[in-house]
């Protein structure tokens, strides 16, 4: 057996990575600050690609590759860009046993080389909207790495758009935002908070920076998402132009927006408990595992057949169901384990629903189902539990998502003072609302002192700043101020 998860409420960062871990997520590689990513972790990182991936193509998105190395010279073309990414790069000086002429970036993201290629691609407003994405990885030197939350290699996806209009950009970066945060919710559940960030806190480059942010279970803030109004920054340091209607050559304008591994990261420490893992069914390859109890031999044919046939009929009870997805069921025939250990191994890895099946429960016509996310067994008659099984993981779904933003509910606080706001960020900590004037200094002194960022600026359903009439509570500024949320992040 695995060793014991540290409980959260002892240490809630040694509780994560005993989770990973244990759970057999992602290991820690041979390579400093890189991770393994095992095939439990992999298959959740399968299920968001093909998920997102059909998301991001109906928005009219497709499918490109681009190098992993990127010409030096074409990062100090954007010079914010190149400032803020500097710290972070691996550069190649010697291949192919010479030194290069020119060194070669591994990508940190690629807004450069994919505007060199867009330089080329776009000669008209006919060859506009250019709408691609690309599934890949990318390398930044993290100097504190932490399994797929900050590695210094991570895998993601990462969409770049050229428009003709500035207020085209604009809209199709809000609108992947939304399409990041209806993934969070309906996939992940895993409830996110989208908002602008402040200047101090965009990306790179980027005229706005959106994202989507969540509450961890330990109540610290984790950044799931982005999406970039990158303006004509970039366009301009590449060329990136078209011939408009108006027979004029003007630049484009451009979005980019990812999300990466770290989403995995985010729904660990949003839903698992100190057994393990806890796996929003939708996530799952195998939502339900049924482990036949077989105490003399003579009784197996009859429990090994009752356990073949109901999960026959729960793959055929999901088939006509409105799930939306197969059920994956795996009937466990191990006899080397005893079912205690098997018990234990399942609700390690987060497999939603364990069902036993042995003599006594078939004489009595029944079969007892254990949820992984409340631990409740029932007691199910045996021609019922196929059919039950759909409703169930809804029903898991749904209240993994109500459960996560109960917590975030409750761990939301609207400050005034910023004594009242130390007090709050200190115990209980959590999400701190407040009015501020965007003064940077500001920002900067309350981060510095408190350790708390800006996570975003609240938006409202037209994605402006809510305003918010009160004095900031840190330059006592009157008019002018905004709804912005403080939370500790990782």
């Amino acid at each position: 057996m695995a060793e014991k998860i540290t409980p959260r409420s002892e240490d809630f960062s040694q509780w994560y990575q005993d989770v990973v871990l244990q759970a057999k997520m992602a290991d820690y590689s041979p390579v400093k600050g890189c991770m393994v990513i095992r095939p439990n972790g992999y298959s959740v990182w399968e299920k968001i690609q093909q998920d997102l991936d059909r998301r991001i193509k109906a928005q009219g998105v497709k499918n490109a590759y681009f190098p992993l190395f990127i010409p030096e010279s074409f990062l100090k073309k954007e010079a914010e860009h190149v400032e803020g990414f500097a710290p972070q790069c691996a550069v190649v000086t010697y291949a192919g046993a010479k030194d290069l002429e020119e060194k070669l970036v591994v990508r940190p993201t690629s807004e450069t080389i994919i505007n060199s290629m867009f330089a080329k691609w776009v000669q008209s407003y006919r060859d506009l909207p250019l709408l691609i994405n690309q599934w890949a990885n990318v390398v930044r030197w993290e100097m504190r790495t932490r399994l797929f939350l900050r590695t210094t290699e991570f895998l993601w996806q990462e969409g770049h758009t050229c428009h003709a209009t500035a207020e085209e950009a604009e809209l199709f970066t809000r609108r992947m935002l939304k399409v990041y945060t209806e993934m969070a919710e309906e996939l992940l559940a895993m409830p996110v908070l989208p908002g602008l960030k402040t200047d101090s806190e965009r990306f790179a480059g980027a005229l706005r920076t959106y994202c989507i942010e969540a509450m961890m279970q330990d109540k610290k803030a984790l950044q799931a998402g982005t999406s970039h109004n990158l303006a004509s920054n970039f366009a301009k340091a590449f060329g990136t132009q078209f011939l408009d209607k108006d027979s004029k050559q003007k630049h484009v304008f451009q979005t980019s927006w990812g999300v990466s591994t770290r989403l995995i990261g985010a729904m660990i420490m949003t839903h698992s408990d100190d057994k393990g893992l806890v796996l929003p069914p939708r996530l799952a390859a195998t939502h339900v595992v049924i482990v036949p109890i077989i105490p003399k031999p003579d009784m197996k044919a009859r429990v090994m057949e009752a356990a073949e046939k109901l999960a026959e009929d729960i793959r055929k009870t999901a088939a006509k169901s409105d799930l939306g997805y197969e059920i994956g069921v795996l009937v466990d025939d191990d006899e080397s384990k005893q079912a205690g250990w098997k018990f234990f191994e399942y609700e390690l890895i987060g497999i939603p629903v364990r069902i036993e099946v042995g003599p006594r429960d078939l004489d009595k016509n029944q079969v007892v189902v254990t949820r992984r996310d409340d631990g409740k067994k029932d007691f199910t008659p045996l021609a019922e539990a196929a059919g039950r099984i759909p409703k169930i993981l809804q029903d898991m779904q749904k209240g993994l998502l109500e459960r996560a933003r109960k917590h975030r509910e409750d761990n939301t606080f609207e400050v005034r003072t910023y004594d009242e706001f130390k007090e709050k960020i200190e115990n209980p900590g959590g999400f701190i609302i407040t009015s501020w004037s965007l003064d940077k200094d500001a920002e900067a002194k309350v981060k510095e002192e408190t350790k708390a960022t800006i996570r975003c600026i609240l938006l409202d359903k037209d994605f402006q700043p809510i305003p918010d009439p009160n004095p900031c509570m840190v330059t006592g500024k009157k008019t002018g101020n905004v709804k912005v949320v403080f939370a500790r992040s990782y």
